[in-house]
């Protein structure tokens, strides 16, 4: 069965799989996609987000601009180095996109979680802006969407910007923060698991050899991996925000998934934007404790990877 999602994404690169996914596969009825800063300027990830839309031929879909920086109105931070000036790895779509709502980014949240009360699930792959201004705008809004995935944080492993901290939720600790206090439920697909799912140049010939979804794909990869050869060493990219939305739609099934009390760190010390997950009970065999309602994915099973790209290539 599908499942009604919300795509909340800073299109650059991983993202641009993400949305490519959601809009091809049987899995996922995408609802709507809201776009905010972090990867590159909200802008350009609206319009990446409305050109990967054309290319997937979708029709229907509301794309809405959100937050152009974090709550604290601090300047900004781009990862350009990574996924390019224009988030695709300098392979921009010349396609007009989709029309864009003239609702923000918040509203449309808001008037999805209506049109779709208690179906709705949220996918958030970006810094957390967005959902934390739809919560100011509506705190009623858990009522009515229970369930948050989140690709962010680092519970077990060094994070990607400092050494404690991923880079979504470091983008704006704040907002995070806001958006576990809400009454929902947030399951959090972060560096555990996705630096071990990773896209290697195999996946990348499948995707060439595909249509002109998995070549765009494969183009844009071939960046990505440039990116990452300097980090791991070889030529390979960590799966980040599609591997969230398989999990929320279902397909890449969480093995170990505790639910425990966490918290961020809203400081400006050395922990700013660490997820602080009560790990404790891991000792007790994962009892959950009173209170706790945020999952965190240790484990998924593998396999998603490889089915993403299947799916990509033939489309």
């Amino acid at each position: 069965m599908s499942r009604k999602i919300i795509l909340d994404v800073d299109t650059g690169i991983d993202d641009s799989l993400a949305v490519l996914t959601a809009a091809v596969s049987i899995r996922v009825d995408l609802v709507g996609c809201t776009t905010t800063w972090g990867n590159v300027d909200v802008e350009t990830a609206t319009r990446n987000t409305a050109a990967l839309l054309e290319l997937a031929e979708i029709d229907g879909v509301p794309v809405a601009a959100g937050a152009a920086g974090p709550l604290n109105g601090a300047a900004p931070g781009y990862a350009r180095h990574v996924h390019g000036d224009d988030g695709q790895g300098g392979h921009a779509l010349d396609l007009d996109g989709v029309p864009v709502s003239g609702e923000t980014a918040a509203e449309l949240i808001i008037r999805l979680s209506h049109e779709h009360a208690g179906e709705l699930h949220l996918v958030a792959v970006g810094p957390l802006t967005n959902l934390a201004l739809a919560l100011e705008a509506d705190p009623t809004l858990p009522e009515r969407v229970p369930e948050v995935t989140i690709m962010g944080g680092a519970f077990g492993v060094p994070g990607n910007i400092t050494p404690v901290a991923e880079a979504n939720i470091i983008g704006d600790p704040e907002a995070a923060q806001r958006v576990i206090d809400a009454a929902w439920s947030c399951t959090f697909v972060g560096l555990d698991v996705t630096m071990e799912h990773l896209l290697t140049e195999e996946h990348r010939a499948q995707l060439n050899a595909g249509g002109e979804i998995g070549r765009h794909c494969g183009a844009i990869l071939d960046h990505y991996f440039d990116f990452y050869a300097d980090v791991t060493g070889t030529r390979c990219a960590a799966n980040h925000d599609a591997l969230a939305l398989g999990v929320a739609c279902g397909k890449a099934a969480l093995g170990l998934a505790p639910t425990v009390r966490m918290q961020i760190d809203t400081t400006d010390g050395p922990g700013r934007g660490q997820t602080i997950a009560d790990r404790r009970p891991m000792y007790e065999g994962w009892p959950t404790p009173r209170g706790a309602r945020h999952r965190i994915a240790l484990e998924v099973d593998e396999g998603y990877t490889d089915w993403m790209v299947q799916l990509l290539a033939a489309a």
